[in-house]
This record gives C-alpha cells, structure tokens and sequence, in this order.
C-alpha cells in the first residue's frame, strides 16, 4: 500500500477528463493536478520549448512527493523524450501508447483517425505507434489547433454553432476518408465529444485517450504495489500558473455532478 498522491499535468483544463476517470475508478486514490494555464496551449509552441514546459511541469509535482507521474496531455506525450522520463524516480505514463493500443483492437477495417495539436501531429508519434502495433494500417490524421482554445473559453455544448463550424472544416477529410475509429490525440478533445461524434455522423469510435491512460495506469499502480488503501478515501487538490478563478469554473463544471473544488496558483518558473 502507497497513499501518496498520483500527479497528474496538462497545458490547462484538459486532463480534467483524466482526473474525472480517475476520481471514479479509484476514489481511494489521492490526486495532486497542475494545469499550466498561464502557458496554454502547448501545441502550438516549438518542440523545445514544450519540452522545457513539461520538465517545469514534472519537477513541481515531485516537490510534493507524488508517486506515480500522468502526463494527461498528448502534447507532452508526444514530445517529452524517454530517455528523460525513463530517469525520472518514480513512474511516469503518457497518453500515447495506451490510446494507440485501444485503437488497434477498436477499428475493423484499418482506417484510424488521429486528431491533436500541431505540435503532436507533426511528431508522427501516434503514427509511429500504430504502425508499430499492426503495420497493414491506413492512418488519416489532421491537426485542430482551434479545440483547445474553444474548450478552455467553454465553447463545448454539443450544439454550439461555432464548434460545430469549426470541428465540420477539421473532421470532414477524416469522415469522408472512411475512418472507423478516430483518436482523441489532446484530451482537451473528450470535452467536445458529443460534437466530434456528431460531425462524424457516428460513424467512428472515439478513443479517449486519458480514459485508456488511466485505466492502464490502475493495472500499474497495482502490479507495482504502488495502490492506495481500498479503505480509504481520497482527496483531490489542484494547482495553476494562472489566475485560479477562471480554472475553478471548468474544474467545476467538468468533474463529477456536485464536485466542487478550489485551485491554488503556482509560480512554475519556479522549478
């Protein structure tokens, strides 16, 4: 048993769809959050600069003595090197390869979407891991830079006209490609599924790539000892590098019906 808090980081308000995963999968878990959001989004900045964001991001959540790392951000994920997150001294996971894995084992006739950021779609890095998993795939991807802005100013009704407009102008290539299964590739993008959905006339399954994340990272706190007491419950604490007012409104409305939670402001130039 470990009842040290898992941290979980993002460019904003993204991961939030991980932590609402997590929150119901094991609520006896202790979650420590940071979202970068004086700095979001990352996707559309130079590698190296991404890079350097989510070292900041990882050496503040290992101040508090987390035990296991998520990055909930597809950007990191496909960025951050191994070789870096291989030393790190606790375990680390990204979204990447458990998205990828849930995506072979969706599709049935080899045609797989993969939307994200710029930065994670000019990296290949879904691409290169899916054809690793089975090489006779068809992959079809596209980058959405305007998702994350509209969901972090809460532009995700399902029928809000000008996320509709904009989803119909990225996802109409991939639709009309004849993809049967499409990837998540931020997971700001769960936060607009039903429009996602919608403007792919239901033809694709979604991957949800902080679901499959964490779902993964349940089998690898247990396999490692890592998990927290069954009897205990746990309690979820939230951190910014912005003003925490405008994270608190998303914080609310995103997680579970009734949650309510305050975030404090970090200076992450700090670490």
């Amino acid at each position: 048993m470990d009842n040290r808090p898992i941290g979980v980081f993002d460019s904003g308000v993204g991961g939030l769809t991980a932590v609402r995963q997590m929150q119901a999968l094991f609520p006896n878990e202790d979650i420590i959050y940071f979202g970068d959001t004086g700095r979001v989004p990352y996707g559309t900045r130079s590698p190296e600069t991404i890079i350097q964001y989510a070292k900041q991001d990882v050496r503040f959540l290992l101040s508090k003595d987390v035990k296991f790392l998520i990055a909930a951000c597809g950007t990191i994920s496909s960025l951050l090197p191994r070789e870096w997150s291989d030393r790190l001294p606790v375990p680390y996971t990204g979204v990447l390869d458990a998205a990828a894995a849930a995506a072979v084992k969706a599709t049935r006739n080899g045609r797989i979407g993969v939307i994200g950021t710029p930065a994670t779609i000019q990296s290949r890095s879904y691409h290169k891991r899916l054809l690793a998993l089975r090489p006779d795939l068809e992959i079809f991807s596209n980058a959405c830079p305007m998702f994350v802005p509209l969901v972090e100013n809460g532009y995700v009704s399902p029928d809000d006209p000008v996320t509709g407009t904009v989803a119909e102008e990225y996802l109409a290539p991939l639709r009309d490609a004849g993809v049967d299964t499409l990837i998540l590739g931020c997971t700001h993008y769960p936060l607009i599924s039903g429009i996602i959905d919608r403007v792919m006339k239901g033809t694709a399954a979604l991957i949800d790539p902080g679901r499959e994340t964490v779902l993964a990272a349940e089998k690898r706190l247990a396999a490692a000892g890592l998990a927290a007491s069954p009897k205990r419950k746990g309690r979820s604490e939230y951190y910014v590098s912005d003003l925490p007012e405008n994270f608190e409104c998303a914080l609310n409305r995103f997680l579970q019906p009734g949650h309510v939670a305050a975030a404090q402001r970090i200076d992450i130039e700090n670490y």
